[in-house]
């Protein structure tokens, strides 16, 4: 089996919107700081007077590659209160996906149900209920990059409702968001102010349930389908969101 990583790294070098910071913590400090809060102990309690390095982040439950919950889409779904990240089925988050290539459109390209049925011909590939479908644009090849949030295609309202009514739960993008990016949404709205038209694709999350993975990487190592991926969010309780380390598992 081979193993292809499909997440982008928590770094402060990402150029994200939702900024993050990292605090590193040296084997010193660890002895100097950190072991005399825990154990009461001077630095000469360690070997060498070292102890153990650490980490301190500030970030978002939606920085990095990670899994928008139902929560995150509004208070509701179908009517019920919508699901937080810790309350979703695991089941949802493991399985057989597909790649659709849509790095022939053009950044900021909406896709369209069309768009999807034409792919999924071209393949001849027949998505049945729980496949995780996933979108290639190859954003995440400027990731570091000022342009990042701006390069992706995304998906359209009916495109999200279609992909729903074919029984996908999960559905995901190396592309910053699941939504056209956010320049092209407000240009839309602000030619015409109306709602429904920023985060329209997210907020079909609050008619039909289902999750979306945004900010993967490396889709392009992968074959159309004929493989599984793991996206497990990690367990926030009452979160909208949760970070999640995504791979596929290639025979």
């Amino acid at each position: 089996m081979k193993i292809i990583d499909l997440s982008c790294p928590i770094d402060n070098r990402v150029q994200d919107p939702l900024p993050l910071s990292i605090a590193w913590s040296s084997h010193e400090e660890g002895a100097n700081v950190v072991g005399p809060r825990l154990f009461g102990v001077p630095s000469s309690a360690f070997p060498d007077g070292l102890a153990l390095a650490g980490e301190t982040l500030t970030l978002n439950s939606h920085a990095g590659t990670h899994v928008d919950a139902p929560w995150h889409y509004g208070p509701t779904s179908e009517g019920r209160p919508a699901r937080t990240i810790d309350q979703l089925p695991l089941e949802w988050f493991y399985g057989d996906a597909v790649v659709l290539n849509f790095t022939d459109k053009p950044a900021g390209y909406e896709f369209s149900v069309a768009d999807l049925q034409e792919k999924l011909a071209a393949l001849g590939y027949t998505l049945k209920p729980f496949d995780i479908v996933l979108v290639r644009c190859d954003a995440d090849k400027k990731m570091f990059e000022p342009e990042f949030a701006k390069i992706h295609v995304g998906a359209s309202v009916e495109a999200t409702r279609w992909l729903i009514d074919q029984g996908i739960k999960v559905m995901g993008t190396d592309g910053w968001g699941w939504d056209t990016p956010l320049h092209v949404q407000s240009a839309d709205y602000h030619a015409n102010p109306r709602p429904g038209v920023v985060w329209a694709a997210h907020f079909v999350g609050r008619e039909r349930e289902y999750c979306q993975i945004e900010k993967l990487a490396n889709l392009d190592q992968l074959p159309p389908f004929g493989f599984k991926i793991s996206a497990f969010p990690i367990k926030i309780t009452g979160g909208s969101g949760g970070w999640t380390r995504a791979v596929a598992y290639l025979d």
